[in-house]
């Protein structure tokens, strides 16, 4: 069975690993012994802290398989960005050249750098391992945040949003990254993504171009990337896209992935969640959905084939099932559809 948990001190090992095996572009684990720690650390006590508005909490999950005992993933909410540091992405517009005397009009595409997204919910992190990408898996790695939303939504902002890794070769090369090394770095794209993801963004602010960036002067590479995603991030970005998250033209600074949006009353998991109370029985049958608990530091999902009828308060559950989310007879559950 898998179950999806709040990490624990004990996962620096796993977690190790899989920021070696996520590779290059995946800036929210790098592979630092101090940074992962400190990431563990954070997001044991945000689930800890008494709070009602969403501030600095990074609520890191892994996702672990209870035959083996093996975290084979990990995902994560930041419940406000850019609070206390700068959060950039490039926004695209246009821009209209025209004149009526020489009968002259022209929409060209520009890059903008902007902090708009200030103060949002950032889904990210999310990562599971190669050989454990199949059957709901991935879905329960992804959508069971947004039960966890949904259950403490006073702890998240109104817009939540992901950024999706761009594109980039086996090297790490970004073909967006390239052409701004060429004209405003000196420093390559592993490099620099590195060094955000440790938390040093002060050379963003201070070598980035301060002004818009038309797109037409860019190299073709470069411009055929802009809104792109990474091959291992289709299904990631998709999935995000059935939930009711749009593109609205904002993109990576370093690789220009698409960032996603979506208001929180407009996800499809948060509104198909159903509060059951919990029955302990045998269950006969039934459709596979999403079950969690309804506990914080505690929290717990999986997903077990369950009868659910929508007019009825109470849901049977197995005792095994039970076991892994952590409650007993009587407790409140969230169930949502995958």
């Amino acid at each position: 069975m898998m179950i999806l948990r709040p990490i624990q001190k004990s996962d620096y090992p796993a977690l190790l690993n899989i920021a070696h095996e996520s590779g290059h572009g995946f800036t929210s684990l790098p592979v630092n012994e101090e940074l992962l720690q400190n990431k563990i650390a954070r997001s044991e006590a945000s689930f800890k802290k008494q709070t009602d508005i969403p501030f600095d909490e990074g609520y890191l999950f892994v996702l672990e398989d209870t035959e083996t005992g093996e975290v084979v993933g990990t995902s994560a909410i930041e419940a406000a960005v850019g609070l206390d540091d700068a959060f950039y992405h490039y926004h695209l517009s246009k821009v209209i050249h025209s004149s009526r005397t020489l009968d002259v009009y022209k929409a060209v595409d520009i890059l903008t750098l902007c902090n708009d997204y200030t103060g949002a919910t950032e889904l990210c992190t999310l990562f599971l391992k190669d050989g454990y990408r199949k059957g709901l898996n991935g879905k329960l790695l992804s959508k069971s945040r947004f039960l966890f939303i949904k259950q403490h939504q006073y702890r998240f902002a109104d817009t939540v949003i992901a950024e999706m890794r761009g594109v980039s070769d086996e090297n790490g090369q970004s073909p967006f990254w390239q052409w701004l090394e060429e004209h405003f770095f000196s420093m390559d794209f592993p490099t620099a993504d590195y060094l955000t993801g440790i938390g040093q963004k002060v050379f963003i602010a201070e070598l980035m171009p301060k002004y818009p960036i038309y797109v037409n002067l860019l190299s073709k590479e470069a411009q055929a990337v802009i809104g792109q995603v990474h091959t291992n991030t289709k299904p990631a970005i998709e999935l995000l896209k059935s939930e009711g998250f749009t593109f609205n033209g904002y993109v990576d600074i370093f690789d220009a992935g698409p960032t996603v949006e979506a208001k929180v009353d407009n996800i499809r998991t948060v509104r198909s969640v159903q509060n059951k109370i919990a029955r302990i029985g045998n269950v006969q049958g039934g459709s596979p959905v999403m079950v969690a608990n309804d506990k914080l530091a505690g929290y717990r999902a999986t997903v077990a084939e369950l009868q659910v009828d929508a007019t009825n308060a109470e849901v049977v559950i197995s005792a095994e099932v039970a076991n892994a989310l952590n409650i007993v007879d009587g407790d409140s559950l969230s169930i949502a559809t995958l």
